[in-house]
């Protein structure tokens, strides 16, 4: 089994693991700072950017993943769609999704875990893709064999990601490993295809 943090915009090898793997999404385990549960990169004009969304209390120790609630004394909803839109309307498939995307941003409600939420399984329906989401509000605990991708234990085998053509190709490298949306914009229906082809 492979045990995923709850993850803001996840990153291709997330949704490669929830594609291929049995995947248990822990809910209960602690808020770790500056880590993906409140963290993305997206490929903007000067390179990877990172989103952070901002969250009340982030220095609060032990607090539950599926407790933290979202701060909005800074307008970073309206500031990470802006970027989005700024990184990703000339892609491929930008205008084709980004309807489902943009009122989350308006409304994302008052809860880390059920924002995150609403953005994977906006992800997984826009990409077709073929998973059912395991979650627990428990904490997981490990067992031998199991592949654990929290940040603290971050036990899984090294990620090959499989190239694809991205917004910004015709001036700069390809950047392995940003969020599913980048690849989603740049591919299509057949984002899941090429996140199902990547190697651990």
């Amino acid at each position: 089994m492979t045990i995923l943090p709850l993850a803001y915009l996840p990153s291709v090898e997330y949704i490669a693991h929830l594609l291929r793997d049995e995947c248990v999404i822990d809910l209960g385990e602690h808020f770790v700072k500056r880590s993906e549960r409140n963290r993305t990169r997206i490929l903007a004009t000067g390179g990877p950017m990172e989103l952070t969304a901002h969250v009340r209390n982030a220095d609060r120790p032990r607090q539950p993943m599926r407790e933290v609630r979202l701060d909005y004394s800074k307008r970073w909803p309206h500031q990470h769609w802006v970027s989005l839109v700024s990184a990703y309307r000339g892609s491929p498939y930008f205008d084709h999704y980004a309807e489902r995307f943009e009122p989350l941003y308006r409304a994302p409600g008052d809860l880390l875990a059920e924002f995150n939420l609403a953005l994977l399984r906006t992800l997984l329906e826009a990409a077709k893709a073929p998973c059912d989401l395991r979650l627990s509000e428990r904490y997981v605990e490990a067992r031998p064999g199991d592949i654990d991708l929290r940040p603290k234990h971050r036990e899984g085998p090294a990620f090959e990601a499989e190239p694809y053509i991205q917004v910004f190709s015709d001036r700069m490298p390809f950047v392995a490993n940003l969020s599913f949306i980048d690849l989603l914009f740049a591919e299509g229906p057949q984002a899941t295809a090429v996140a199902a082809r990547c190697r651990f």
